[in-house]
C-alpha cells in the first residue's frame, strides 16, 4: 500500500506546478488575521469569518503534516509501555491555497457516545464535534475567543496521504480488514493500529480550526490556569480543598487588578457549559497587555457527558463571586424563552456540513447548565451585593486602530 502510493506521489511531482501562487491580499486567512483586535479574534459582524469557514470546507489540501508539538515528541517514548489509548488527539496540520492552514482533528467518538463515568478527564478521547460546537457557542456568547472551526469530510487518501511529504506520516497508513484506509500516531500517544482512525473507506469526518498568526508575527504567552486540576489519579489542588482560595489569587499579579480575573471567570463559564475539565493553561496575545482577552483553544474534551454537570468547573465564579456585566446580560438573554441557548445553538450548528453536530441531550444540557450559572451568580449577589459582584464593563472605549495586530507579508 505504501509503495504504491510512493510511486503515485513521484509521478504526481513530475507534473506539479513549478512555483506557488502569490499571496492575495483578499485571502480569507489573511483578512482573519488582520481583523484580530483587543476585543476578540474577529468583529461581531464579520463577512470574512463566513468566507473563511467556506474556504476551509471547500479548498483542496495541498499538504498535510503532524503538528509541531507532536513532531517534537516523535521517538521520545517507549511504545511497549502504552497499554491504553491516551486522550491526546491524533491531529494533523492541513495547508491550503493562499497560505491557509488549519488543524484537523478526526472523528474518534460517535456523537451519541458519552464519556464513561470511570474515565479521568485527562485520558478521555477528544471529540471533533466538540471543537465545532465550541466555536458556535463562543460566538453566541459574544466572546469571540475560539478560532473559526468547521466540520469537513476529508478523503484521507487524496487529501492527506497523497499530499504529505512526511515519511513517518506516510508509514502509518494501512488498509483495514474491512478495506478502509486508516492511519495512527506513530509515537508517542497511540502507537498501535487498534488506536487508528479509519475512513469509510476513504472519507473521514473531522474538525478544521483556522490557525492563528505565527508567533513571530503575533507573539502569545501560555499561562498556567490558577484553577488547574491535578493530573494524577488521587491528587488535589489547593482550590479543590480551600473555599477561600480566590483570596490568595487576588493577591497575585496579574490577578490583583484589571480584567484578568474577570476573563478567567468568563473562561470558566464557557468551560462549564461545554463540560471541559481540561483547561490547564490559557494563551494571550502579548500585544494587548495584561487586560487582553484569553484564547479559548483546544476544546475537544468538551461535550463528553450530557447527563452530568461538573460544577467544580465554576470554581472561579463561585469562589471569587465576580462576573462581567456584559457576560451576565448575555447569559440572562439566553435564558429567555425566545432566545433560549439550546435553540440558538441548534440553529447555528445547522450551518455546518456535519450537522447534526450535537445530539439533542447535549443541546438541552446547555439550558440546564445556564440556569446553574445564573443560580451561582444570584447566590453571590445575595451574599455580597450586586455592586461588588457585577463588574461594569459596558462603558469601555473603542480600541484604537493601533491595537490591531499588524502583520507583514
Amino acid at each position: 500500500f505504501s509503495r504504491r502510493h510512493k510511486l503515485y506521489r513521484e509521478e504526481l511531482n513530475l507534473t506539479s506546478p513549478a512555483a506557488p501562487l502569490p499571496l492575495r491580499p483578499e485571502a480569507s486567512w489573511l483578512q482573519f488575521h488582520l481583523g484580530i483586535s483587543r476585543d476578540g479574534l474577529y468583529p461581531r459582524s464579520s463577512p470574512t469569518i463566513n468566507r473563511l469557514l467556506r474556504d476551509m470546507q471547500d479548498f483542496t489540501t495541498i499538504s498535510a503534516d503532524y503538528s509541531q508539538d507532536e513532531k517534537a515528541l516523535l521517538g521520545a517514548c517507549d511504545c511497549s509501555q502504552i497499554v491504553k489509548p491516551s486522550g491526546v488527539h491524533l491531529k494533523l496540520v492541513l495547508r491550503f491555497q493562499d497560505f491557509g492552514k488549519a488543524m484537523f482533528k478526526p472523528m474518534r467518538q460517535k456523537r451519541e457516545e458519552e464519556t464513561p463515568e470511570d474515565f479521568f478527564y485527562f485520558v478521555d478521547f477528544q471529540r471533533h464535534n466538540a471543537e465545532i460546537a465550541a466555536f458556535h457557542l463562543d460566538r453566541i456568547l459574544d466572546f469571540r475567543r475560539v478560532p473559526p472551526t468547521v466540520g469537513r469530510l476529508i478523503n484521507v487518501t487524496k487529501e492527506i496521504l497523497e499530499v504529505t511529504k512526511n515519511e513517518i506520516l506516510q508509514s502509518v497508513f494501512f488498509v483495514s480488514p474491512a478495506s478502509n484506509v486508516c492511519f495512527f500516531a506513530k509515537c508517542p500517544y497511540m502507537c498501535k493500529t487498534e488506536y487508528a482512525v479509519c475512513g469509510n473507506p476513504h472519507l473521514l469526518e473531522g474538525s478544521l480550526s483556522a490557525f492563528l498568526p505565527s508567533l513571530n508575527l503575533a507573539p502569545r504567552l501560555s499561562i498556567p490556569n490558577p484553577w488547574i486540576r491535578s493530573y494524577s489519579f488521587d491528587g488535589k489542588e489547593e482550590w479543590e480543598v480551600n473555599p477561600l482560595y480566590c483570596n490568595t489569587v487576588r493577591e497575585i499579579y496579574p490577578y490583583s487588578n484589571g480584567n484578568r480575573l474577570l476573563n478567567i471567570v468568563d473562561m470558566a463559564i464557557f468551560d462549564f457549559l461545554i463540560g471541559n475539565m481540561d483547561r490547564h493553561h490559557y494563551e494571550m496575545f502579548t500585544k494587548f497587555g495584561d487586560d487582553g482577552f484569553l484564547l479559548h483553544l483546544d476544546n475537544a474534551r468538551g461535550f463528553g457527558r450530557h447527563s452530568h454537570d461538573e460544577t467544580s468547573i465554576l470554581a472561579p465564579l463561585s469562589q471569587c463571586c465576580i462576573i462581567k456585566r456584559t457576560t451576565l446580560l448575555r447569559l440572562q438573554l439566553l435564558a429567555e424563552p425566545e432566545y433560549r441557548l439550546s435553540d440558538m445553538m441548534r440553529e447555528s450548528l445547522l450551518q455546518d456540513r456535519l450537522a447534526p453536530v450535537l445530539t439533542e441531550p447535549h443541546l438541552l444540557a446547555l439550558d440546564r447548565r445556564l440556569q446553574l450559572i445564573l443560580k451561582a451568580v444570584r447566590k453571590c449577589i445575595d451574599t455580597y451585593g450586586e455592586a461588588k459582584v457585577v463588574a461594569n464593563d459596558t462603558t469601555q472605549p473603542e480600541a484604537p486602530a493601533s491595537d490591531r495586530v499588524k502583520l507583514t507579508t
